[in-house]
């Protein structure tokens, strides 16, 4: 019987389950070459951990490793149920909040080690958490799609630690109870993307998809919904979404140091972005909340026929 501690914990209703112990050894090399470990000869775990019956499409895994970097708290691979991130917004605000809660690091500033690169972690004593993210950028403005069903429209390609395709021109309500029509279109622009080759840099898959609107809340700037890769929708304001937001009102000079963007959810939680200029590069800052929701040891039972995880539902 394989024995595997997780902590969960929810930030702004996106769920995070992080790996305490019982993780594959993956090594002690850089955190991309463990990813890639991982993924070719682990990838039966990541499975286990965040699919059905255990898990479900929202979940979203970490994996505490090692760093390589000294002066880093840990290191940590996101996972979910079809693959893996670079990084993640709210999965990395998560892994801060239940590395306090464990009492293995106290508020202060920490850094974080990640594929995408170290990201700098402030734990606050409220209990928020403020990620300085990875460099973000846009890569591409203005593209044009046409959609069967919602016609033309456009939006950027952006890296925010993630490939994001961002649209705001695209007619539809932003509600709860909105959420089919939503998928549906997310789904198409991605399928569209893929059709037509569009790609972020290095030919790199867009695999997330925000859509933005006017929000619901006062004291919010914008709200989003947000399609992610394994065909679940971010319940969360998307932290590396954002920061992709943010990097393109950078370059449009609608934001700059100084100034607070507040993205709404679709379900209306919120993050607080800002954001920096070094040497050219943007640098984002998002900032939210987690809550630490279970103490679990996830049981691997040989006997078990469906104990590394259920595939996914095929995506529409």
């Amino acid at each position: 019987m394989k024995r595997i501690r997780v902590i969960d914990s929810h930030t702004a209703g996106e769920p995070t389950r992080v790996v305490v112990s019982g993780g594959p050894d993956l090594g002690a090399g850089p955190l991309a070459e463990r990813l890639l470990c991982f993924r070719e000869r682990f990838d039966p775990f990541r499975s286990a951990v965040v699919n059905e019956p255990r898990g479900s499409d929202t979940l979203v895994g970490a994996l505490l490793c090692e760093p390589c970097e000294a002066d880093c708290a840990t290191g940590v691979i996101f996972f979910n149920n079809v693959g893996y991130l670079g990084m993640c917004g709210h999965g990395a605000i998560g892994v801060v909040s239940t590395l306090g809660y464990l009492g293995r690091i106290r508020p202060g500033r920490h850094r974080l080690e990640t594929p995408a690169g170290a990201v700098a972690a402030s734990l606050q004593e409220s209990g928020d958490v403020v990620i300085e993210n990875v460099a973000s950028y846009r890569w591409a403005k203005g593209v044009a799609l046409e959609l069967e069903g919602y016609g033309r429209l456009t939006g950027d390609v952006a890296w925010g630690g993630n490939w994001f395709f961002l649209c705001e021109d695209h007619g539809l309500r932003l509600g709860e109870d909105n959420i089919d029509c939503l998928l549906d279109c997310t789904w198409k622009i991605r399928r569209e993307l893929r059709n037509r080759g569009i790609t972020g840099k290095g030919r790199r898959e867009i695999d997330h998809i925000g859509l933005y609107a006017p929000p619901q809340r006062t004291d919010a700037d914008a709200r989003n919904f947000v399609l992610c890769p394994g065909g679940s929708y971010d319940r969360s304001p998307c932290g590396t979404g954002t920061s992709a937001k943010v990097a393109c009102l950078v370059a449009d000079g609608r934001f700059g140091p100084g100034q607070t963007w507040r993205q709404e959810s679709i379900i209306g939680s919120l993050f607080e972005a800002t954001a920096r200029l070094d040497q050219g590069r943007i640098i984002p800052s998002i900032k939210g909340s987690a809550f630490v929701t279970a103490e679990a040891t996830l049981l691997l039972d040989p006997r078990d026929p469906m104990r590394m995880g259920l595939k996914p539902v095929a995506s529409p």
